[in-house]
């Protein structure tokens, strides 16, 4: 978990006082943050590895929303983060260019929410996925129930 303190100089009823406090930012936050902005990336098609997928798919439509911190860990500390994250593309997407713009817009997303920067965000890259395959098959099939 991240903890920051901080001051704000307030005004009320025209006198000037300082209030100070601490600021906890949970591991789960940062996961989310990172998840969520990975995801938003041209070309991924999905987050994790097979057995979290196939694990995840279930809960979601049981859960009735898809886990935006699957295939995302993080190591937070005082004012840094590493994060790892596990995708999938989609065929055709030039990887090295696509796990480029994951780590940028990974990096805005957690830096300019938390304050955190962020020192690395590693991309692990799992699968290609090749549309009309059995993966779309069942996705489709999971909608109708």
């Amino acid at each position: 978990m991240a903890e920051t303190q901080s001051a704000v100089t307030t005004r009320h009823n025209g006198a000037r006082h300082e209030v100070k406090g601490n600021t906890v930012i949970a591991d789960s936050v940062v996961s989310t943050i990172a998840g969520i902005a990975a995801r938003d990336t041209g070309g991924v098609y999905a987050m994790g590895g097979g057995m979290s997928r196939t694990i995840g798919a279930v809960r979601d439509r049981v859960a009735g929303s898809e886990d935006p911190t699957r295939g995302v860990k993080v190591e937070v500390g005082e004012k840094q983060a590493a994060i790892d994250l596990e995708i999938v593309v989609e065929y055709g997407t030039p990887i090295s260019q696509a796990a480029g713009d994951i780590r940028s817009n990974v990096s805005d997303a957690v830096q300019g929410m938390t304050g955190l920067e962020v020192v690395e965000a590693n991309v692990n890259v799992l699968d290609v996925h090749i549309p009309g395959t059995d993966d779309d098959e069942d996705a489709d099939n999971s909608r109708v129930v």
